[in-house]
């Protein structure tokens, strides 16, 4: 296992709540962080980079006070995710405050910038990247990162299109540090499982969409709720990169999803943040296939805990299965 010192020892389990566009805020991460998973957030979910200060500070305020008074329980730290794109005009004053604020951990997407890795291990912090397949899992090594998320098929929101058993395991060939995996991940069989291959943390998002914390209406959870892996549609019609959503808010919004036109990459548009009216963003709902293992909204801390219940089957099950098998 290959885990930076920061999360050594102050997980309950081996789980990145991961960043969600619009629905993650200060409330969700830090009732992640407390149930010792870590806790995430996109910068650009906060309007703008003054109040982006004001959530890390108070992330870190609540999580200092509820560890101070709870010294018997795995408190884990948090990462503010950066999208690394051109029309994030953001970008760079979002990344002077997570410098000034020492983030623990620094999750970036499309692209991995070396001035961005350089300024986080600077104060001692860490950064994750996500990739789609080994070309730019390569690409992030070369430029220093310390782990790597493999959003595998199967992932909500934007995702790739590789079996995990594939790109896991060729990635594991070329690099040393931190593998994080997701990919249809809602579960403590799934996030054993991805143990058991060879990653050392799983990413879970969709199942913290359906949480009493997550800032998402109730049309949304009970989509999630309604629906089960065959409702997930991929098509890049509405970013013009491939990413997972819910067939019925893709219905809902007056598409048909069995006639989506892909559009470019160029439509991409990160510039306006949480404050952007597009479609995809308010209406189309990203999901991943792990969607069917949700069926009710619970606060964190009791998914956390269900998770862990499950992991604890997991293991012994897997004990069981096996022992039987002898070289």
């Amino acid at each position: 296992m290959s885990l930076p010192t920061a999360l050594v020892n102050q997980l309950t389990l081996p789980v990145i709540g991961s960043p969600l566009f619009i629905i993650s805020n200060p409330k969700l991460v830090i009732a992640q962080c407390k149930a010792g998973i870590v806790g995430s957030f996109p910068a650009l979910n906060a309007r703008t980079t003054e109040q982006l200060r004001d959530w890390i500070i108070q992330i870190k305020t609540e999580l200092a006070a509820f560890s101070k008074a709870n010294p018997e329980l795995k408190v884990a730290p948090f990462a503010v995710n950066q999208i690394c794109h051109a029309s994030n005009s953001r970008l760079m004053a979002d990344m002077a405050v997570c410098v000034e604020q020492q983030v623990p951990i620094i999750i970036t997407s499309l692209r991995p910038p070396a001035e961005v890795v350089a300024a986080v291990h600077g104060y001692g912090g860490v950064v994750f990247h996500d990739v789609i397949s080994l070309r730019h899992a390569k690409k992030a090594i070369e430029q220093g990162v310390d782990g790597l998320i493999l959003v595998c098929a199967g992932a909500g929101g934007h995702a790739g299109a590789l079996s995990p058993f594939a790109l896991l395991r060729e990635v594991k060939a070329i690099f040393q540090g931190t593998i994080i995996l997701s990919g249809a991940i809602s579960d403590g069989y799934a996030i054993a499982s991805a143990l058991m291959l060879g990653a050392d943390l799983a990413y879970i998002g969709t199942r913290f969409i359906a949480t009493e914390e997550a800032n998402a209406d109730l049309r949304y959870q009970n989509m999630l709720i309604d629906s089960t892996a065959e409702d997930v549609v991929y098509t890049a019609k509405f970013t013009g990169v491939h990413g997972n959503y819910l067939k019925s808010s893709i219905v809902a919004a007056g598409y048909d999803p069995m006639a989506l036109e892909q559009s470019e990459k160029t439509e991409m548009d990160f510039g306006s943040g949480g404050n952007s009216d597009k479609k995809v963003w308010k209406d189309i709902l990203g999901a991943g296939q792990g969607v069917g293992v949700i069926r009710s909204v619970m606060p964190t801390a009791d998914v956390v805990k269900g998770m862990w219940d499950e992991f604890k089957q997991a293991k012994q099950e897997f004990a069981s299965k096996t022992g039987i098998y002898h070289g």
